[in-house]
């Protein structure tokens, strides 16, 4: 693990709002949210009156009278953030880019040429600024963990570098949000036995962590909490899932609502996964209730799979067991699939037409090519004539109407 702060954690400030901002100087100094049904980003001057991306619409209203909302460019969040960490890699070639406003890079090579891993990151704030007009905070650290909590510390816009010799009392007088997968729901569970900052999670013993979050958790969370994190920037890696998701405000849990939205995030997960030539054993899906409490469901498949029709209606089964877990349960907020445990150029093994109970779902079975085969002939129009010109599941569009797909695939990562 290096010894010197050389890795540095970029993100750009509230980066959807930004852009309005930037585009619209009238609306600079003032809350406004992106989007409409839901809120899909908002700015720090929204963010001071409780607003925050993916909650409906109504209650950020509620929450700031004054609050501007606007449709969004997507074209433009695109070319700026491009363009962002195109800033980033003219100071080194060793760039990890994990989200369309944040990237992570190793300078420890380039010191020589632009001096002190504080002095490129201050060049690179500095031009971002001057050449893009976007605010972005920096934070610089030994390690990546480490780095991003320091930008997190540093917003908004701002440069935090984190100095090796001082790195743990930094660190643990910090609260655990900030870590690396402490989400609402383990924040509460730590609450639970006491442990709001890093330093007391460091202290808590490994079976008390183990016991509460399970062992790949609690041990993951132990070393991150010492900073123990021996992960490389990593310039050029295939993604090991395929995701999308849909915040929806706040829904009934019912069929109508959670049915059409499933078909529609599993078109666009499997199609991205036929034009990669790839497919998947596991599907999990995740239901956020309106409580922001989220549960999650998985299947681990004997054939990958990369039909639309087939994931939608496994994602539509793990979702209605969900459900059935949690009848209390009454509103969700937000409905997410992945695909994992990739396989590349599978080799397809036709199956005998047994009349088994789940032959529609199996690839090699006749309706289960047949189904493939629709699926490629959906690709082939959409590459002609565009991704709207045919399509499933369309009833999806009254749900997804808040959320434009343009935003989707901005936060999709390449597989």
């Amino acid at each position: 693990m290096a010894m010197a702060a050389t890795i540095l954690h970029a993100d750009l400030d509230a980066f959807y709002a930004s852009v309005e901002q930037l585009l619209d100087p009238s609306l600079r100094g003032k809350p406004i949210a992106v989007g409409g049904g839901v809120v899909l980003a908002a700015s720090y001057e929204a963010r001071a009156f409780g607003v925050r991306g993916g909650m409906p619409g109504r209650q950020a209203q509620e929450l700031c009278p004054q609050l501007i909302f606007v449709s969004g460019h997507f074209k433009e969040y695109q070319r700026l953030g491009d363009a962002a960490i195109e800033v980033i890699g003219d100071f080194t070639p060793l760039v990890e880019r994990i989200s369309i406003d944040e990237a992570f890079a190793d300078v420890a090579g380039c010191t020589h040429l632009f001096g002190p891993p504080p002095d490129i990151a201050k060049a690179i704030r500095a031009r971002v600024r001057t050449e893009l007009g976007l605010p972005i905070s920096i934070g610089v650290a030994r390690t990546k963990h480490l780095a991003k909590i320091a930008s997190q510390v540093a917003k908004p816009d701002g440069l935090v570098v984190v100095d090796p010799a001082v790195e743990l009392k930094f660190l643990h007088h910090l609260p655990v949000e900030l870590m690396w997968g402490v989400g609402p729901v383990t924040k509460a569970r730590l609450a639970e036995i006491g442990v709001l900052t890093i330093g007391q999670l460091a202290t808590t013993p490994g079976w008390s962590l183990e016991r509460l979050l399970g062992p790949a958790a609690g041990e993951k969370l132990a070393d991150l909490a010492w900073n123990r994190d021996p992960r490389t920037i990593r310039t050029s890696h295939r993604a090991r899932s395929a995701g999308a998701q849909s915040a929806i405000g706040t829904k009934p849990a019912e069929e109508g609502v959670f049915r059409p939205t499933l078909l529609h995030l599993a078109d666009r997960i499997a199609s991205r996964l036929r034009a990669k030539s790839r497919s998947g054993r596991t599907v999990t899906v995740r239901v956020r209730f309106a409580d922001l409490n989220s549960v999650t469901r998985s299947v681990t498949l004997d054939a990958p799979i990369s039909a639309t029709m087939i994931l939608a209606e496994l994602a539509d089964e793990l979702v209605r067991a969900l459900l059935a877990e949690h009848p209390q349960e009454r509103s969700i907020s937000l409905l997410a699939i992945s695909v994992s445990h990739f396989e590349e150029h599978w080799d397809l093994e036709l199956e005998l037409p047994l009349g088994l109970r789940d032959e529609r779902r199996r690839p090699g079975t006749k309706i289960g090519t047949a189904r493939l085969a629709a699926d490629r002939a959906v690709d082939q129009i959409r590459n002609r004539f565009g991704w709207d010109a045919i399509g499933y599941g369309r009833a999806a569009l009254g749900i997804f109407g808040s959320v434009p797909d343009e935003f989707r695939r901005l936060a999709e990562k390449e597989l």
